[in-house]
């Protein structure tokens, strides 16, 4: 299990427009060849954005892009023609495939703060889609089967356990609060990247939203 804390994360974004964003992989101009990709996941970025602020219109191609709020409202556009308002507790994935375009905004008078996680897709190309899972369960999956990937969303209450899931590759982010695993303790920003994952629990030190991608080789 490889343990990486939130402070070493890479930070972007431009606070002179109200972006603050920090990235747990490689991105932009933040290039580590030791540090590209974890299974399918190659970005899990954290995005805060004031209100106004946003990532104006934008290509993205052959990749799987799935946006999960902390608090505020995203407002999304992209060129096959969605507009929709993201809030927290929503699952937001737009597949990229050959290519579309996008813009993101914080058209809300609050904060936004949202996590955006890219994952490879098993094959290149296909037509861009777009999926909003509004205020989606706990526990319930959500698959994302163009990158062999399923996002399991835990909400835990101080003392709660839960299992982590078994395989060959999972990757554990911390949204908010604190949690266990195994002989780490882990808070808002810190992740985990296991592989051959088998028979791990997870356990809310406090209150704790915890994100859990399963992964296959």
């Amino acid at each position: 299990m490889d343990v990486r804390r939130a402070t070493q994360r890479y930070r972007g974004g431009d606070r002179g427009t109200g972006i603050q964003s920090l990235h747990a992989f490689s991105f932009g101009p933040h290039y580590d060849p030791d540090n590209l990709r974890f299974g399918a996941l190659i970005a899990c970025n954290e995005e805060r954005l004031a209100p106004g602020a946003g990532f104006d219109e934008h290509p993205h191609s052959h990749t799987e892009i799935v946006t999960w709020v902390v608090e505020g409202e995203l407002t999304h556009r992209d060129s096959t023609g969605h507009e929709t308002v993201v809030r927290a507790g929503d699952v937001q994935r737009l597949s990229s495939a050959a290519g579309v375009r996008h813009v993101e905004r914080n058209d809300g008078s609050a904060p936004l703060t949202f996590v955006q996680m890219w994952l490879a897709p098993l094959e290149p190309g296909g037509d861009p889609s777009y999926e909003i899972v509004h205020g989606i369960a706990d526990s319930t999956p959500y698959a994302v089967p163009e990158a062999g990937a399923m996002l399991h969303v835990r909400r835990l209450a101080a003392g709660e356990r839960t299992a982590v899931p078994d395989g060959p590759y999972v990757y554990v982010h911390v949204v908010r609060g604190e949690v266990g695993l195994d002989d780490e303790r882990l808070g808002p920003g810190d992740a985990a990247r296991i592989t051959d994952a088998k028979d791990l629990e997870a356990v809310g030190v406090t209150e704790a939203e915890l994100l859990m991608w399963e992964m296959q080789p």
